[in-house]
């Protein structure tokens, strides 16, 4: 595997660097919480208030921004239902989808992580 040095003296984020583009999309505190709790859910989708009592400690500002920023990335799909009071479901998108197998190997390496530590 061939790595692109990140650069020294410019702007890091003007790079062609996989890491940064990658952290630009999805390194934000709750985004990665939010697709995990989706793609945990059953059939992959969970309601916004499903979403909101899952991840604990969100505003439900943050949790809307976030979720518009990942349906603008296409992380996530979202479809509304024209029911009263209306009802938004939110579910994994091809491209979040390919995204679950790396956070599943982030997340074995940091549960053992976790057990060498204690």
């Amino acid at each position: 595997m061939s790595k692109k040095p990140l650069p020294k003296e410019e702007n890091i984020y003007e790079t062609d660097c996989p890491i940064l583009y990658a952290m630009e999309l999805i390194g934000q505190k709750w985004k990665l919480p939010i697709l995990w709790y989706i793609a945990d859910a059953e059939n992959q989708t969970l309601r916004y208030r499903e979403l909101e009592r899952k991840v604990v400690g969100i505003t439900a500002t943050m949790l809307t921004k976030c979720l518009r920023e990942l349906e603008q990335d296409k992380f996530v799909t979202r479809t509304q239902y024209p029911t009263i009071p209306p009802t938004v479901e939110y579910s994994l998108a091809e491209r979040g989808k390919t995204l679950i197998p790396a956070l599943e190997s982030v997340y074995k390496w940091a549960d053992e992580q976790m057990q060498d530590g204690k």
